[in-house]
């Protein structure tokens, strides 16, 4: 009796939890959390997809309202300065980087070789007066020539009439009419010679028609004179334009400049834009006139608003030294690229250094000209 009540007892006790379950109990874990982690797994495991695609879908949409590249530079007008004349450098006024203004002298040129062209143009300028003045001097005397060769002529001629009556009446000889005769020959080939003279005294001391009032001589001289003047001046070399200067180690003082040769670059760096190089399948949609957004490089927190100021005539490869050559059996079609001019609209807080490299995006959705 006392042995069946105990079996009783024994089989009414609860099953021995298993050693996973045992610890499943000991943390708490029922099956309504086991089933909300499961839930939460799936859920974690959908999103990350879900956020891809939401993702690509959404560059998927703005990919066709920009374009962009960063085969971008910034460019600046640059003026290269050259002597127009040579000589030995005997001044430097400017270093590297130096601001300058329109005007201001850069460096000199010796002088003294322009300031003895010029005595020598003074001196051929007096030489040609003197030379005028000798022949319109010569002028006078050629018609006093020709004054004193008629008056020779009639005389000549009387004597030649008075030979030939006395020839008639037979009281001279065949001689002395032949001598009278001759001698009016001789004095009208006189006649002829002062007057050629005379002519020719006058042309050279005339003034020429093209230049009134001053003769060719004279003026062809003062022509040297004003060149040597002009050599003389541009032995001081000033800035054509306001900018930094750049280059200008080559600026040395003893140095011989020679004439046409660049001495320094000077760049306008008041005046920025961008020259960026656009794939053509890129320029389907692009117009002049667009927006456009600029970064740099250089200055990751700069940001600048500009829009498309013009449209290259060519690709790249159109305009280099040695274009590409396509009529080959190995033709391989590679993607040009046309060089867009993007004009800065905003001032830059940071200054911008020609050649920086840049990324341009065009917001093609944008209206243009």
């Amino acid at each position: 009796m006392l042995e069946s009540q105990n079996i009783s007892e024994h089989d009414d006790s609860p099953e021995p939890l298993s050693d996973d379950d045992q610890d499943r109990t000991a943390i708490g874990d029922s099956p309504p959390a086991r089933a909300k982690r499961r839930w939460g797994r799936w859920l974690v495991m959908a999103s990350v997809p879900l956020a891809l695609i939401a993702i690509a879908g959404y560059f998927w949409l703005i990919s066709g309202l920009s374009v962009s590249t960063d085969n971008a530079y910034v460019q600046q007008d640059q003026v290269s300065v050259a002597a127009e004349v040579g000589g030995r450098i005997i001044e430097v006024n400017v270093g590297e980087n130096d601001m300058v203004k329109q005007g201001d002298i850069l460096f000199r040129i010796d002088p003294a070789p322009f300031e003895i062209a010029l005595a020598q143009a003074n001196a051929a300028i007096a030489s040609a007066e003197v030379q005028v003045a000798a022949l319109r001097t010569s002028a006078s005397g050629s018609d006093v020539d020709i004054s004193a060769a008629r008056e020779n002529i009639g005389f000549a001629e009387v004597t030649l009439e008075r030979q030939r009556a006395l020839m008639a009446r037979g009281f001279t000889t065949k001689a002395a009419f032949d001598a009278a005769e001759h001698a009016v020959k001789q004095a009208r080939e006189e006649l002829r010679q002062a007057q050629a003279d005379a002519a020719e005294a006058h042309s050279l001391a005339a003034n020429a028609r093209s230049m009134p009032g001053e003769n060719p001589a004279i003026a062809a001289a003062r022509v040297q004179r004003e060149q040597a003047q002009l050599n003389l001046s541009r032995t001081v070399v000033r800035a054509p334009s306001s900018g930094r200067v750049a280059q200008a180690d080559r600026l040395q003082i003893g140095q011989m400049m020679v004439s046409g040769l660049p001495a320094l670059t000077i760049v306008a760096d008041q005046k920025s834009w961008v020259e960026a190089n656009f794939k053509e399948t890129d320029l389907t949609e692009m117009k002049v006139g667009q927006k456009a957004e600029i970064s740099f490089d250089a200055y990751p927190d700069i940001k600048l608003k500009g829009h498309v100021e013009s449209i290259g005539a060519g690709t790249g490869s159109e305009f280099s030294v040695l274009p590409a050559q396509n009529a080959t059996g190995n033709w391989v079609k590679v993607t040009q690229r046309v060089p867009v001019r993007i004009a800065i609209d905003d001032p830059s807080p940071r200054p911008l250094i020609a050649g920086l490299s840049a990324e341009v995006t065009v917001d093609i959705r944008s209206k243009g000209k």
